[in-house]
């Protein structure tokens, strides 16, 4: 008869064995080096997670090594810690419902745009393609949050910057926060690191864009409105049946 702890492992292999191939997407992409990263996948039945363990190199990695964390921050298998952003991760699937993936990173475009302050604008078609609006930060920490539960107040920022804001997290799949870096989710873990390739991309275009020329205005509404659905809307044409 299986032990507790054999059992949970079968349970749970399919959910290590996903953020595993998503921590490994976040390598392939050069969204990360060194441990500088981290993706997830979420089991709402379960209320469970598998997380990248903290400081392991994407080399050293393997399904076994996911760490399995509950949804109230336990961890319930795993010899190794999990991220130091997990709290973050728990955060957000608390509160996006429908999320089953989270990636975080320090690609340098996102970064250097988290660094700013600002949101990214919607400058061309390229972003509207992904995303029909500009792409949120969040306001810098106050020094009691960062003193409190550092990890913990991150995610809440991001979830206080989507509800002050009125946005919609289904819509709007990352956001920047301020001085740190993006965070980007989706309906699986790979999904999510896709929308992190996604915003690599489209902050590398953007910063391209005010390199050029500082005061380059948004794309016009309407043009905007017809690249999201051509690919998204009720009559999308975009790709194949």
């Amino acid at each position: 008869m299986l032990c507790e702890s054999e059992l949970r492992m079968g349970i749970y292999k399919t959910l290590r064995e996903e953020a595993y191939e998503a921590n490994l997407e976040i390598k392939r992409q050069n969204l990360a080096i060194y441990t500088w990263g981290n993706a997830s996948a979420f089991d709402p039945d379960k209320g469970v997670f598998a997380i990248k363990p903290s400081g392991v190199e994407y080399g050293e990695l393997t399904p076994k090594k996911m760490v399995l964390v509950d949804i109230d921050g336990k961890v319930i298998g795993g010899k190794l810690k999990p991220s130091s952003d997990t709290k973050t991760h728990l955060v957000l699937y608390r509160e996006f419902k429908g999320v089953l993936g989270v990636t975080h990173t320090h690609s340098p475009y996102a970064v250097a745009w988290a660094q700013t302050g600002k949101p990214m604008p919607v400058f061309g078609t390229t972003h509207a393609d992904h995303c029909a609006y500009e792409i949120p930060c969040t306001a810098f920490m106050n020094p009691q949050d960062v003193k409190n539960d550092y990890e913990l107040e991150t995610g809440n920022l991001i979830v206080n910057t989507f509800k002050n804001g009125n946005l919609d997290f289904s819509q709007i799949t990352m956001t920047l926060v301020a001085g740190h870096g993006p965070f980007t989710w989706g309906n699986s873990a790979s999904q999510s690191v896709y929308h992190s390739v996604i915003l690599e991309e489209i902050g590398k275009i953007a910063l391209f864009t005010v390199t050029i020329d500082s005061n380059a205005k948004p794309l016009p509404e309407h043009i905007i409105k017809k690249h999201w659905e051509r690919k998204h809307g009720a009559n999308a044409y975009y790709g194949q049946k």
